[in-house]
């Protein structure tokens, strides 16, 4: 098995569990499955792990617990956190313990394995020089969210960016498959709540689909150029990689 492709899956639902290892191992990783808590502890304690693909509710120890313990045995190891009930408080955690990324059920296994790719060819969500020194502003790189766990529910995700301000936004590809994408509206506003929709995206087939906001807070800045750079990466065939795009930058309002 090659060197750094090591992955273990933690779920007490042990259809996910199989489902994911007999993906993962298609693709060329090293799976072990576990379905609690402490057995994932054990393992990390005794065997290398690169990847630790973790449910947040599990039966006997909270899954945030494990992320932490997780960092502590094995620094070097990403982790992502996948979860059926994803709340805001769970994914600001998780990205302070510095989790990879942050998945909500239900989920294919084959969206997960790519989840797993990613992590392993990171220099592959990297933007050439150029279209970033272009497009820099407009666009966050899938590496740039490498940084941070990001917390995702159908194509939109949210993330922390600096100064108390968060950045709202879509997968490209996620929507892009679903039909060839046109054009971002934005809906103009100036306080955010959370279930609202704040975007909508026009599809080919004369379809819109509406972005609603997983957080509540004050608009900082909307991106002026998101069209712009949406048409660059269409055009220029970049949909074989999944790219961000920020659409809000938000200051979530206090709870």
């Amino acid at each position: 098995m090659e060197e750094g492709k090591r992955v273990l899956v933690v779920d007490d639902d042990p259809v996910i569990g199989l489902s994911c290892e007999r993906v993962l191992w298609a693709k060329g990783f090293e799976v072990q499955t576990v379905t609690n808590g402490k057995d994932a502890l054990k393992k990390l304690g005794a065997d290398k792990v690169d990847l630790l693909i973790s449910d947040i509710r599990l039966p006997d120890i909270y899954g945030i617990n494990v992320l932490a313990e997780a960092r502590k045995l094995q620094p070097g190891a990403d982790v992502v956190m996948i979860t059926g009930y994803p709340t805001l408080e769970d994914a600001k955690e998780s990205i302070r313990l510095g989790a990879f990324e942050f998945v909500e059920k239900p989920f294919t296994p084959e969206f997960l394995g790519n989840i797993a790719a990613k992590v392993f060819n990171k220099r592959g969500w990297i933007l050439r020089k150029s279209f970033v020194d272009q497009f820099n502003k407009f666009i966050t790189p899938g590496a740039g969210l490498d940084d941070t766990a990001v917390y995702y529910k159908d194509g939109t995700w949210a993330r922390p960016c600096g100064g108390g301000v968060w950045e709202i936004g879509f997968d490209v590809r996620h929507w892009h498959l679903g039909g060839h994408m046109l054009y971002i509206d934005m809906v103009p506003m100036d306080t955010l709540k959370s279930g609202e929709v704040f975007a909508r995206i026009l599809l080919s087939e004369g379809k819109i689909v509406e972005l609603k906001s997983p957080m509540s807070g004050n608009v900082a800045e909307a991106n002026p150029g998101v069209n712009d750079a949406l048409c660059s990466l269409v055009a220029g065939g970049c949909m074989s990689e999944s790219w961000q795009v920020w659409l809000l930058r938000v200051r979530p309002a206090a709870v």
